[in-house]
């Protein structure tokens, strides 16, 4: 893994999932005596308004009367 000028390093895909580690998640970097350095997550995440309301507008009931398949086909179009 090699670090970038700007301090910036990619946390392998394999890591970031066993981890939980997702887009937007804050991280914190603990060294110790030993000069190991931990990441982990904060465990108390802030709340992110924007998901929150981008999520709320996609809660509902279909009110339409079209068939999946009918829904389907038209996606495809």
């Amino acid at each position: 893994m090699r670090m970038t000028s700007k301090g910036q390093v990619t946390i392998p895909q394999k890591i970031r999932d066993a981890a939980g580690f997702r887009p937007g998640t804050e991280l914190e970097f603990i060294l110790d005596d030993a000069g190991t350095v931990r990441v982990r997550r904060y465990a108390d995440q802030p709340e992110n308004p924007a998901l929150g309301a981008a999520l709320g507008r996609l809660r509902g009931a279909a009110t339409t009367k079209m068939t999946t398949d009918e829904i389907m086909a038209l996606t495809r179009e």
